[in-house]
């Protein structure tokens, strides 16, 4: 028995086990398992399959359509999707845009949205970086000017993961230059079908479609769709940021690698090696870390805190424990 979890929490993990071998669809599991990249029909069957059962928004507070799990089940939930093969959740519905709508929104914007990300039939994408703006994200170019009752925004984002499969993105865009950069952005939701929206595939090293460059001209997007104050995104882009870095969680990838790991180590006849087994045990407790550090943040989200600097720190310190996990794997492979 893990000594970290009551008899009851462990329960739930044997629940999550259940439903995942039931009703995880074999091509998906396959797809994952392989490697092999997943469609948006991939994606969205997965994460309806979630919303039907209730389990897709498990950081929304109970009151907003969440499950009501507490630390120690969000945690379970997460760990067992990872190493059960599932498919990953697109986060920037669930984790990022519905928080942001639930602090910030108006009432019809939560009416026409959340139902739709809850259930997992609407994909979203987050549209930050510009070519010209990536670390310096106050210095964003793309521009949007009030036409009646709409803005027409012009310029381009880049670097959006996802966005060839999403439905809505939710944009940072500069309607002011007169004050201070920061002072001077707004958050849109955007359609991705919008006219004058085009979509270009940034093709990683591997092959493999996850980035892309999104090319705006003249396109309308009525005043509505603003997400809080004009010439105040900051304040929204910032707040979404936070659960952007506090939304992934390491420690199930991490032991699903470890495993990897220690099963080639034995087999290649490397696990004796002193200098190897003192690199995988650096690894285990760096692992072990993560892991901590991911239960603390749960916590804060619990009590409704926002995660704060601790999602910075699990992004930092589970990207590079996943980091030294592949080049490991890749030591022991020769």
């Amino acid at each position: 028995m893990d000594a970290r979890f009551s008899a009851e929490e462990l329960a739930f993990r044997d629940e999550v086990r259940a439903f995942i071998r039931d009703r995880l669809p074999d091509d998906l599991a396959a797809k994952v398992r392989q490697g092999l990249e997943l469609t948006k029909d991939d994606y969205r069957r997965w994460m309806m399959i979630l919303g039907e059962k209730g389990w897709l928004a498990t950081n929304w507070p109970e009151s907003a359509g969440g499950p009501g799990w507490n630390v120690a089940q969000k945690y379970l939930f997460e760990e067992e999707m990872a190493v059960s093969a599932c498919p990953e959740v697109v986060p920037f519905g669930t984790r990022m845009v519905g928080p942001v709508l639930l602090a910030y929104g108006t009432d019809a914007q939560k009416a026409q949205h959340l139902p739709g990300i809850l259930s997992g039939e609407t994909l979203w994408c987050q549209g930050y970086s510009e070519p010209g703006a990536g670390s310096d994200l106050a210095s964003l170019a793309t521009s949007a000017v009030k036409d009646g009752d709409d803005y027409i925004v012009n310029g381009s984002k880049i670097w959006t993961t996802q966005a060839h499969i999403a439905d809505w993105m939710f944009a940072l865009v500069r309607t002011s230059k007169e004050e201070k950069k920061q002072q001077g952005i707004t958050c849109l939701l955007i359609p991705m079908d919008a006219p004058g929206l085009e979509i270009r595939p940034l093709i990683k090293l591997d092959g493999r479609h996850k980035f892309n460059q999104e090319f705006f001209a003249d396109v309308r997007v009525p005043q509505a769709n603003r997400v809080g104050e004009e010439n105040d995104g900051w304040t929204v882009a910032k707040y979404l940021l936070e659960f952007e870095r506090g939304g992934n969680f390491y420690t199930g990838r991490i032991n699903v690698n470890l495993a990897r790991l220690r099963k080639l180590a034995e087999r290649n006849g490397v696990a004796d090696d002193p200098a190897f087994a003192k690199r995988l045990a650096e690894l285990e407790v760096e692992a072990e870390a993560v892991s901590v550090s991911e239960l603390r943040m749960l916590s804060s989200l619990t009590t409704g805190q926002n995660p704060g600097a601790s999602a910075s720190i699990i992004k930092l310190r589970g990207s590079e424990a996943t980091q030294k996990a592949t080049e490991m794997i890749m030591d022991a492979a020769g």
